[in-house]
């Protein structure tokens, strides 16, 4: 996933939404979406302290970098730019793939002030749901394994040829519409 990360480090990802506003006749069979922009950083690994000597340069870790993705709602990202708030933030800790086998993960989600509520509850930017959704996506278009050309295709589009990048293609391979 990473190194496909390093090559398409963004890309956008819809969330369904059952009451939206919509221009437009609703068109059967089509469930109106949310765009999310979501951007790819990485971070080295922090050095690992030398005990015995707390003034001196430390040693190189062994561990391997750490990565964070950012979603922001891509009508704020289009407003805003970079000063746009993202609403939820994946890190992923290498730590133990090579001993373990295993990445973890840690998201968080942006607590809102009162004038942004956007879950209902007065608490968050995001749903937990919706979190779901998006790191579900972020699996769906970022892990190729067989059967998934048309995904890996998608995402090549968005970066190579974005002139040729269709967001209806995006709804059919996300799941939305099925």
């Amino acid at each position: 996933m990473l190194s496909v990360a390093t090559q398409y480090p963004s890309f956008v990802l819809p969330i369904p939404r059952e009451n939206a506003q919509t221009e437009g006749p609703k068109s059967e069979g089509v469930q109106p979406a949310e765009f999310f922009f979501m951007q790819w950083g990485f971070h080295g690994a922090p050095p690992r302290p030398d005990s015995n000597d707390i003034f001196g340069l430390s040693k190189a870790s062994s561990n391997p970098h750490t990565s964070t993705i950012l979603f922001t709602p891509l009508q704020e990202y289009k407003l805003r730019g970079t000063f746009a708030t993202p609403h939820l933030v994946i890190t992923h800790y290498p730590d133990l793939a090579d001993t373990h086998g295993l990445v973890l993960l840690r998201g968080e989600i942006t607590p809102a002030t009162s004038e942004q509520d956007t879950t209902g509850d007065g608490r968050y930017l995001l749903s937990q749901e919706d979190a779901q959704l998006l790191a579900l996506g972020v699996q769906k278009f970022y892990l190729w394994t067989e059967g998934h050309e048309e995904r890996m295709e998608l995402l090549k589009r968005f970066h190579i040829h974005p002139e040729e990048f269709q967001w209806e293609d995006m709804l059919k391979h996300s799941g939305i519409n099925t």
